[in-house]
């Protein structure tokens, strides 16, 4: 499985975003409206960060910031770690492991396209396997499924 395949199935193709001088309000309101864990941080159509609950938690609301007063500029992760449309899940799943994100924008021949969670490709494998166990039950049934 690969992460286009994510990208097809998701229901919401939009991608949401903030700039750099937004505050921290503006994007957890849009986070709860959509209700997504991240926002992308965007600068005259180029990603310059990201913004996420993780983010808010731990250089927000730890360290005493008022979200109605902080720019994003101020808490966003600037060190963003992208994949590709052709990038295979279980590689995207070692990254989120590894680099403790739960989150990770998506580009085809560097064109910004899309953003996964950790949620879409646990929710891809889970579809994969019922698939395939519905093959395997119709298989050793004989019954078509």
């Amino acid at each position: 499985m690969q992460v286009h395949q994510i990208l097809a199935g998701k229901e919401i193709d939009k991608i949401w975003s903030v700039g750099p001088e937004q505050t921290v309000y503006d994007a957890l309101e849009i986070m709860e409206a959509k209700n997504i864990g991240a926002v992308l941080v965007m600068q005259n159509g180029k990603m310059v960060g990201i913004f996420s609950e993780r983010d808010y938690a731990r250089k927000g609301i730890l360290r005493g910031r008022a979200s109605r007063d902080t720019l994003i500029r101020d808490v966003m992760t600037s060190k963003v770690i992208t994949v590709e449309t052709e990038q295979k899940l279980q590689e995207c799943m070692e990254i989120m492991s590894d680099k403790h994100i739960r989150h990770l924008p998506v580009t085809q021949d560097g064109e910004l396209v899309g953003i996964i969670s950790i949620n879409d490709i646990v929710t891809m494998i889970i579809r994969e396997q019922r698939a395939h166990i519905r093959s395997l039950e119709s298989y050793i049934t004989g019954n078509p499924y």
